[in-house]
């Protein structure tokens, strides 16, 4: 797993595209369109991201990818927009909110496949406060950043919470459950 080591400024260019797709967002119901080739090769590197927004430190949208499939800067335009407007639990970000919202990125690394025996094996191999997890079975799929271990700070309640958000039972298990750890590079304003 390979973290980036963005400067200051590449950092401050990624929360900037973030506002200005939801402000273009606000204006033309689409995402700021964004030419990767003006930005620093570190932005134009194919990385998966997840945009989160809260108002007075309340989750207003979480949208973002697993897979990296597009530039840095591309996805975090995109996934800043969907978070805005298209997080199915919230109602789309009004133009009265805009000037509210704290604005956090995430940078995945590559997802690794975690190799377990047993739940109990599993729960011993997770990094609170460092992975971030994808849990699989199937067609079946969920993910909690690892900023969720603020709230979840205990690995089973952290598993069993992942398992009912992938839409299990919390105290599911099966042995072709597949779980995949990452990390995360977290800017926020």
């Amino acid at each position: 797993m390979v973290l980036m080591l963005l400067t200051k400024t590449q950092q401050l260019q990624l929360l900037q595209t973030a506002k200005d797709s939801i402000a273009y967002g606000l204006r033309h119901g689409q995402a700021l369109p964004v030419n990767s080739g003006d930005y620093d090769p570190e932005l134009q590197e194919i990385r998966a991201s997840f945009v989160t927004l809260e108002i007075h430190h309340q989750l207003r949208g979480c949208i973002g990818m697993l897979e990296a499939v597009r530039p840095l800067i591309v996805d975090i335009a995109e996934n800043a927009f969907a978070a805005a407007f298209r997080d199915y639990r919230f109602p789309p970000v009004t133009a009265a909110e805009y000037e509210q919202l704290e604005i956090h990125l995430s940078i995945l690394t590559k997802p690794e496949l975690i190799k377990f025996d047993s739940e109990e094996d599993l729960l011993r191999q997770i990094r609170p406060n460092i992975d971030g997890l994808i849990l699989q079975e199937g067609a079946q799929r969920g993910t909690f950043l690892p900023s969720v271990w603020e709230s979840l700070p205990e690995p089973h309640d952290f598993l069993c919470h992942l398992k009912q958000k992938a839409g299990f039972d919390p105290d599911y298990w099966s042995d072709s459950v597949k779980v995949y750890r990452y990390e995360c590079d977290i800017i926020s304003e």
